[in-house]
């Protein structure tokens, strides 16, 4: 499990949320549940994402803060692997 941080700004129009150390992680919802859902399911795509790509996942920062936050607070990502496999026919193996 990895530990990031969330950041919240309440706004008039709903909550602003973003994950510090996890660079493209942003949504809103008109509430801080909904923002705290969101984000979460923002988190998870984009990690799942970066794999995919082949790509590592960020450090956690604990250290990251945004001083214009009116929240913060930890955001925990727990990714599972699968156990199923495909074949892939060896004639289309370059």
């Amino acid at each position: 499990m990895l530990t990031y941080k969330a950041m919240y700004k309440l706004l008039d129009e709903g909550v602003h949320a973003e994950v510090l150390d996890f660079p493209g992680v942003i949504t809103c919802g008109k509430d801080i549940e909904e923002a705290r859902r969101l984000l979460a399911s923002a988190l998870v795509d984009m990690a799942e994402t970066n794999l995919l790509h082949g790509e590592s996942l960020p450090q956690p920062d604990p250290a990251c803060t945004d001083p214009e936050a009116d929240l913060e607070e930890p955001i925990y990502l727990l990714l599972q692997s699968t156990s199923r496999v495909t074949l892939v026919p060896q004639e289309a193996v370059p």
